[in-house]
């Protein structure tokens, strides 16, 4: 792969394939560079009409290939795993609460609906009601505060009203986080909390040794 700066002669190249309906992929590969210095480069750059079509079939193209990759691999890691344990969801809980969780009680926040929609899940499996949750959200002053509620509420499969409070934040932030962070309290939860930090320490402890050749081999600054 070519390293060496992008000449103003090859810039003019990349902008003229582009033009004539060239992928990224394709420009790539006949210039040998990196897919994201095209990119780059061809930023603002729009396909002339006589070569539109054919481009927006390539794109077409590239967007299935792509979805049948993702196709596959969820294939493939669903004949690995299969149907979740309930031993399988205690580790991803914990694996969630570790990168996530409140270190000193039982609760965690995230703005990810995949997370908290996961993590309720494990919750589930592991036996813990849901009347004993309790759910609050963090949102932004520009965020709609009834549309927050309902939003989270709908994930949870919970009552707006469920959602006991709601902590207003200055600034504005609608575009990166829509709906704001979403938190969830287990009550009377040490033995829960006990629970996961022991699968945490469990497994933080089986891959110490691999943590303990990497520090062997890394040089002192």
């Amino acid at each position: 792969m070519n390293t060496k700066r992008v000449t103003v002669l090859e810039k003019g190249r990349i902008i003229n394939m582009r033009r004539k309906g060239f992928s990224i992929g394709e420009i790539a590969s006949v210039l040998k560079r990196g897919k994201s210095t095209i990119v780059r480069h061809v930023k603002g750059v729009t396909v002339s009409s006589a070569f539109y079509d054919t481009w927006k079939v390539k794109r077409g193209g590239s967007h299935r290939r792509a979805t049948e990759r993702r196709r596959q691999s969820y294939d493939k890691v669903l004949s690995k795993i299969g149907g979740l344990t309930e031993r399988d969801m205690l580790i991803i809980a914990a694996c969630l609460y570790w990168g996530e969780g409140n270190k000193k009680e039982f609760n965690i926040s995230n703005t990810d609906p995949y997370l908290i929609e996961t993590f309720l899940e494990c919750l589930k499996k592991l036996g813990i009601a849901k009347s004993r949750l309790k759910f609050s959200i963090r949102i932004y002053e520009d965020i709609d505060q009834r549309e927050a509620k309902r939003y989270w509420a709908r994930l949870a499969r919970i009552k707006p009203s469920d959602i006991l409070s709601v902590n207003v934040l200055s600034g504005k932030k609608v575009g990166k986080l829509p709906y704001g962070m979403c938190r969830i309290r287990l009550t009377k939860g040490n033995d829960y909390f006990n629970l996961i930090t022991a699968t945490i320490r469990l497994i933080s402890g089986s891959l110490a040794p691999i943590a303990q050749r990497i520090e062997r081999r890394t040089p002192k600054p």
